[in-house]
């Protein structure tokens, strides 16, 4: 029998779409049953959830234009809302039945589903993630399922299941009968259903790609990684070209291949691994021509795929189409979406959409036309410096790999990274890499790897993109429910410093010694009194440069001693409260901590 199931992410920002949200989709449709993906606030979702029944309730199809005023109304209870739509406002009945909506929402008696699913994602979203397992309970039938996994449920089950009750399911859905006791599929292996995210307003920064993997886990067991806990069996080679096959057939050619693999240099099977990325569309200087997003809706309208999703697709396209058009031509598609039921979602129906494909289809092929884009391949969580061979950095030269990514965790593993660098650089012009800082690293030493980097971009004529990312300790009770880990030769006004030169950076470091030196200093003195310095001065630096800078430094240098160690000593805790300068027993230290409360 059919079940109502819902896909539930938290409603944190993410750059990647839920993967195994994706494959659950993929799995429950095969089924045959009726899938619903949300992505926002909870609340918000049971009202337009309810809203949607209130709507049907009333059977009025001059309604679907006031959808909105219905929601709000559901959700909020006042009475204006109502009195505002023409349609209701001499309706006591329909009042009343809106009201009786309004009341199931203030109750939390929501519409049910029999099987909800939540993915979890890092532990320092934790209070949202905790929250939505908890509220999502109020969509389950009395005999309902709630599954939770993902990375924060494999990493730490028994604290989600101390404050929510479920016991969440760990690691990989790799196994048969993971989900149901009578199905044998292997759901991490099946391709991910792209039309979930129609069905959300929410747009991933990385989504017109496909997303995958060809190793699982990693040799390694670095201790500030926790790649064996989520994927402890290192598997050497998944082959992903039928899972791209039919993502192509079904949601439409996708521009970039984003490998999400953790140490595919270490697989015997690399060079195959290589080959199928090239046999995929994927070799060195690829480009393809991207599927028409209105031929992807109406196609899978055809064959009844997640009609709720593409009916809000083809609608966004009819806007987008009515933007291209003349002002006669606009008004005359109007009156058909009109009298086709294709103005508003609630009203839009499947046979109507695809009856008038006859209308919208030309006008979208006159006015939209796909040429040929660049492709690029990514393994996004990036490779080992220390696998690294000349045979192999050719091989990866084959392939469109923009950009490619090499760890440099630590400033003691600088010959090896710049090796590997080098041989990168024989073919393969566009780089990037992950700098780990605030772990047991020193401040200097993110300079110095930041410094290696810019200097051979200028030396090797190529482009290195560094990311710095600060260490979080995952696991640790103290620490997983927030991001206050401070590493132990750094404080927290150090890492604040990174952090305001990064967003002034937009979070890289790119080729250029001058850029570089203005942002992190001339040498490692430059860089620590920028480490020091007022947030304010850093955030702002051209416009405070030759006068309260100038003033705070000679106010820093002045201090000596004793002196010098207590004002350390505050600004180190990065809390400069009125409280806390008032307290400050030394004149000279209280005027240099004013400086600290500059805003800009």
């Amino acid at each position: 029998m059919s079940r109502k199931v819902l896909l539930l992410e938290p409603d944190y920002k993410n750059k990647y779409p839920p993967m195994p949200l994706m494959k659950l989709a993929t799995y429950f449709r095969r089924r045959g049953d009726d899938v619903r993906f949300f992505k926002g606030d909870l609340r918000d979702f049971a009202a337009q959830l309810l809203a949607e029944e209130l709507y049907h309730e009333l059977n009025n199809p001059d309604l679907a234009r006031h959808f909105d005023a219905l929601k709000r109304y559901v959700r909020r209870g006042t009475i204006s809302i109502l009195e505002d739509v023409r349609e209701l406002s001499d309706d006591l009945a329909a009042q009343e039945l809106a009201h009786a909506y309004y009341l199931r929402h203030k109750r939390r008696d929501y519409p049910q589903f029999d099987l909800v699913a939540v993915t979890t994602l890092f532990t320092f979203y934790w209070a949202k993630t905790i929250d939505t397992i908890n509220d999502a309970k109020s969509f389950l039938t009395d005999d309902g399922r709630l599954l939770v996994g993902g990375i924060a449920a494999t990493i730490l089950p028994e604290h989600i299941e101390a404050e929510t009750g479920i016991k969440p399911i760990t690691g990989l859905l790799d196994r048969p009968h993971m989900i149901d006791t009578d199905d044998a599929a292997i759901i991490d292996a099946m391709p991910l259903d792209y039309s979930i995210l129609e069905e959300i307003d929410y747009t991933y920064p990385a989504h017109d790609a496909y997303f995958g993997y060809m190793t699982r886990g990693c040799i390694r067991n670095c201790p500030f990684c926790a790649v064996k806990t989520l994927e402890p069996h290192y598997k050497e080679y998944l082959s992903i070209g039928g899972q791209l096959r039919t993502i192509e057939e079904q949601f439409g050619a996708q521009r970039d291949l984003l490998l999400m693999d953790n140490n595919v240099f270490a697989s015997s099977r690399f060079f195959d691994i290589i080959e199928e990325i090239k046999a995929q569309g994927f070799q060195k200087g690829a480009t393809y021509v991207p599927s028409s997003p209105y031929e992807v809706a109406i196609s899978n309208l055809q064959r009844g795929h997640n009609v709720r999703g593409y009916l809000k697709k083809l609608l966004a396209l009819y806007e987008v189409i009515a933007g291209r058009l003349n002002e006669a031509e606009a008004g005359a598609f109007y009156l058909a979406r009109e009298r086709a039921g294709l103005l508003y979602l609630p009203s839009a129906e499947r046979e109507n959409a695809l009856t008038f494909d006859a209308v919208a289809r030309p006008l979208y092929e006159k006015y939209f036309k796909q040429g040929k884009r660049k492709r690029a391949l990514d393994f996004n969580q990036g490779l080992d410096a220390r696998l690294v061979t000349p045979e192999k950095m050719e091989k990866l030269a084959e392939t469109a790999i923009s950009p490619l990514r090499i760890a440099f965790d630590h400033y003691d593993a600088k010959d090896v990274y710049v090796r590997a660098i080098r041989m990168a650089a024989a073919g393969i012009d566009h780089l990037s890499n992950y700098l780990l800082y605030n772990y047991e690293d020193h401040p200097e030493e993110l300079y110095l790897r930041v410094k290696i980097n810019v200097d051979l971009c200028d030396e090797l004529g190529v482009a290195i993109y560094s990311f710095p990312m600060k260490y979080h300790p995952i696991r640790d009770p103290k620490y997983f429910r927030n991001r206050d880990f401070i590493g132990v030769h750094w404080n927290r006004k150090f890492i604040r410093a990174v952090q305001a030169v990064l967003n002034a950076t937009k979070g890289k470091i790119g080729r250029g010694k001058s850029f570089f030196s203005e942002a992190f200093g001339q040498d490692i003195d430059g860089f620590f009194d920028i480490l020091w310095m007022p947030e304010t001065f850093i955030i702002e630096r051209m416009k405070f440069k030759e006068n309260l800078t100038k003033e705070w430094r000679a106010a820093f240098l002045a201090l000596d001693g004793a002196l010098r160690e207590e004002a350390r000593a505050l600004i180190a805790a990065n809390n400069f409260s009125e409280d806390i300068i008032s307290r400050v027993h030394s004149a000279e230290v209280r005027e240099l901590l004013r400086y600290y409360q500059i805003r800009k």
